[in-house]
């Protein structure tokens, strides 16, 4: 009985067999990717300084996640680049109050998305829409009101950020 769940064991550890793996040490990025630029991304949606919270927020996820990538704004001399497109922007009034006001937002921000290799042209990731929602609350006091359509904003990047350097970086 002992020996055979000793050799089990010592061999899914051998084999490696259990599908796990470290985070940031996926396979999508090719090794000779030391360096990636993330230019500011563009704003086809001509919704005020959405673009730029984007820009922030995945260079900050790939300062958090991927620990062996230089993060440069600028193209030269980068092995990468991430090119990003604000293609849409809406927010739409979802729930209304007694008075008819409305009181909750539903925000839908699309974006396109394009990594490429600098040194091989070869396009590494490409989505020409990807979809991310979010709400947010008006307060019913307008003594204490305050537009939180930014920070819903910031909640929206952020997710988009995080599946962007997921995808780029594990291959999920």
């Amino acid at each position: 009985m002992f020996k055979p769940l000793l050799f089990a064991i010592s061999l899914s550890v051998i084999v490696n067999v259990c599908g796990y793996k470290p985070a940031g040490k996926g396979k999508s990025l090719p090794a000779d990717i030391k360096t990636i630029a993330v230019p500011v991304f563009q704003n086809s949606s001509l919704k005020y300084r959405v673009e730029g919270r984007f820009t922030s927020a995945v260079i900050e996820e790939i300062l958090k996640r991927a620990r062996g990538l230089h993060v440069v704004t600028n193209k030269e001399n980068a092995d990468a680049v991430i090119d990003g497109d604000i293609r849409g922007f809406r927010a739409v009034g979802s729930i209304l109050d007694n008075q008819g006001r409305t009181r909750v937002w539903n925000v839908r921000i699309i974006v396109s998305v394009v990594v490429r290799d600098l040194r091989t042209h070869k396009i590494l990731f490409q989505n020409p829409r990807m979809s991310f929602e979010g709400e947010y609350e008006l307060s019913d006091d307008p003594q204490s009101f305050f537009n939180e359509e930014n920070p819903a904003v910031d909640r929206i990047a952020k997710d988009f950020a995080q599946t962007i350097i997921s995808t780029i970086m594990e291959g999920l």
